[in-house]
């Protein structure tokens, strides 16, 4: 019971944080009175039951556990508050309609990109505050440490602060400076929900929704701009395949054995209408979401997997690693080389990218096309202990046990 209970205040509190945020002006201060409603939640619905509106009861709480803790800063010696807050929190208590939460999200989202602070602080600061992500997750999709996440978080929330950053949507002329940023906030977010570094699961439902709701506003907000369509369309693309990314089991499937029947046809056909439109309004210049998207309905477009244009994926890694590149990527072309036949150039490509669990799971199935079956399981085995979700986990255990058999049985 707790568990779906602590499910419910995570999905509510993340939307009602955006609004608390935007009255308050402070996320420390919005951040520890949603997290003292959840806590009050977590004592008393047990015994009274979940509210019919949990939304509108965990709003009404963390305004009033705000007033607590500005009532309680003002009373200490030397600390001294605007009283703009209490006015605004003691408004009369209700629901907040979904529009204005969405607007609240937004705000959030554009503040967190603000200028002023660095690239990979914005990332983290908008995946801490919008999903709730942990430390240690935020530093599995920027790559970094637990330790210096915190850092950066800490460091951003008080630039925040000093600079009376605005929790608003800019002016339509800012706009341009701020939206690669955006754009680069809602796609980790659903790489975040796409592929955990951590817990039970290979994906959160949750996050990757929210992601893609996330990319809707944003193109609504801004319905001729190429950038926002081709993110969108990447999340498009990509969620289409999640119905078949694992089995009744709850085991990883992989790419080659997915059942394509499984696979969504109106997000598909929507993700590449709206690339194509992405692809029109930008010349046909592509950029790194728009490369992304292309590799994504280069998937989608054919019935088998025997039927994929290995050869044009890689052309387009190759365009991406020029465009943008990142260990992702670089991993990507890796694979997509090795896929096209041609394992040495593989290897070679693999050399260049940074060591990460991916990494050691690739270079184990390259390995395993030479019949290297015991290095295989060496590198399955380093990809297990690096980390991984449950999922993950098991499935690259099991590759590696089959590796073992295969190194046996071989002379």
């Amino acid at each position: 019971m707790y568990d779906e209970l602590a499910e419910t205040i995570r999905i509510e509190g993340t939307r009602i944080l955006a609004t608390l945020i935007r009255t308050v002006g402070d996320v420390q201060l919005a951040e520890d009175a949603v997290q003292e409603a959840s806590l009050a939640a977590l004592g008393a619905w047990p015994v009274t039951g979940v509210p019919p509106e949990p939304r509108a009861w965990l709003t009404v709480t963390a305004r009033r556990k705000a007033i607590d803790i500005i009532r309680r800063e003002r009373a200490r010696p030397g600390k001294e508050r605007d009283g703009l807050e209490l006015m605004e929190l003691s408004q009369p208590d209700g629901d907040v309609p979904d529009s204005v939460l969405q607007d609240d999200l937004l705000r959030l989202i554009f503040t967190c990109c603000h200028p002023t602070l660095s690239p990979p602080t914005r990332v983290a600061l908008a995946l801490r505050t919008l999903c709730g992500l942990s430390p240690a997750q935020i530093a599995g999709v920027l790559l970094t440490t637990e330790v210096a996440t915190n850092k950066r978080l800490t460091r951003a929330r008080q630039k925040i602060a000093a600079a009376r950053i605005p929790y608003r949507v800019p002016p339509a002329d800012e706009l341009p400076n701020r939206l690669p940023a955006v754009c680069a906030v809602i796609h980790s977010l659903y790489t975040a929900g796409h592929a955990p570094i951590e817990g039970e699961t290979a994906y959160d439902v949750d996050v990757c929704a929210e992601a893609i709701r996330l990319a809707e506003l944003l193109h609504g907000l801004l319905p001729d701009q190429p950038m926002p369509m081709a993110v969108l369309a990447l999340l498009l693309l990509t969620e289409a395949r999640r119905p078949a990314r694992l089995d009744e089991q709850g085991e990883v499937v992989t790419l080659d054995q997915q059942d394509r029947t499984r696979w969504d046809a109106g997000l598909i056909a929507r993700g590449v209408a709206v690339l194509n439109d992405s692809l029109q309004r930008s010349n046909r210049q592509a950029d790194a979401y728009q490369l992304q998207a292309a590799i994504a309905a280069e998937h989608a477009r054919v019935p088998s997997y025997t039927a994929t244009d290995w050869r044009e994926i890689l052309r387009l890694y190759e365009l991406l690693n020029e465009v943008a590149p990142s260990p992702a990527a670089q991993l990507g072309q890796v694979v997509a080389a090795a896929e096209a036949g041609d394992v040495t150039s593989a290897f070679a490509l693999l050399d260049g990218v940074p060591r990460s669990p991916r990494w050691h799971a690739v270079r184990g199935e390259l390995l395993a096309r030479q019949a290297r079956y015991a290095e295989a399981a060496e590198e399955l085995a380093e990809a297990i202990a690096s980390g991984a979700n449950d999922s993950e986990r098991t499935y690259r255990e099991r590759r590696r046990l089959a590796f073992l058999e295969a190194a046996r049985d071989t002379p």
